[in-house]
């Protein structure tokens, strides 16, 4: 098999699932951008631990980590089979990098991992795994993550890291074309990522405009880095969607490698 691509999607709201807008429909096609996975990977932007952790579930639960939304959201599952002997190997990996990660039995599938998978692989047929993210450690960390993830994409795994390329709840709109602070942004991101400057992105909070304004904290970010990591020394990525909602949700997405 060849090496499936690293990928960054943006998940947006919870009700993803239930708005009609360009970013579902462009999820609902993901799968068919590139051979069948043998399994799939997940760094979500919903998992965070103190140090690098991945998830060894057998039958992950769908988590509602969310409030307030429609009924028929909490009615929603996905009963996706884990990929335990996946993240083993993963977490070999990140030790073997010098990244101790701990193993999880009794993560499940939080909406940045559900949510997409869902709507790009509606079955729920492929085994998933998590991969934690450690916001606190910055961007470099997370590249250095990816990198050592990179040797499963040779095995049919595709990693998939699940954020916000735009993500600032607090200043969202109910309509209306994105503000230029998000726009200007979501095109620096794009562009660096295209050109694969990695020493531009991971100091994206002194060097990319209105930083502070698109991502508040950093964990919905910080995704993408991790995938950016697994496409290889020397990636450049390639922006496979571009559209926003709710005036200033960047929906972007990313393939690596």
């Amino acid at each position: 098999m060849s090496d499936l691509p690293a990928i960054f999607v943006s998940h947006g709201a919870p009700t993803l699932p239930l708005d009609d807008v360009p970013a579902r429909d462009f999820l609902r096609g993901l799968s068919k951008l590139f051979p069948a996975p043998k399994a799939i990977l997940v760094a979500s932007a919903h998992w965070e631990t103190p140090a690098p952790a991945v998830s060894l579930a057998t039958k992950p639960e769908t988590v509602h980590d969310f409030y307030g939304f429609p009924r028929e959201l909490y009615a929603m599952s996905y009963p996706a089979p884990g990929a335990p002997e996946v993240a083993a190997k993963a977490k070999a990996l990140l030790d073997a990098a010098g990244l101790a990660a701990a193993g999880d039995p009794g993560q499940g599938l939080d909406h940045g991992a559900w949510v997409p998978l869902l709507l790009a692989w509606p079955d729920a047929e492929i085994p998933v795994a998590q991969v934690a993210i450690q916001p606190h450690l910055g961007p470099a960390h997370h590249v250095a993550i990816g990198r050592a993830l990179a040797p499963l994409r040779k095995e049919g795994v595709l990693i998939l890291g699940s954020g916000g390329a735009v993500h600032n709840l607090r200043r969202l709109e109910r309509s209306g074309p994105p503000p230029e602070w998000a726009k200007s942004f979501d095109d620096w991101l794009a562009a660096n990522l295209e050109a694969g400057d990695e020493a531009a992105l991971v100091d994206y909070r002194a060097r990319a405009p209105n930083a502070e304004k698109a991502h508040p904290r950093d964990e919905h970010l910080i995704p993408v880095f991790v995938a950016y990591g697994a496409g290889g020394k020397g990636a450049k990525g390639k922006r496979i969607h571009a559209s926003f909602t709710h005036g200033a949700l960047s929906l972007a997405a990313f393939s690596f490698g």
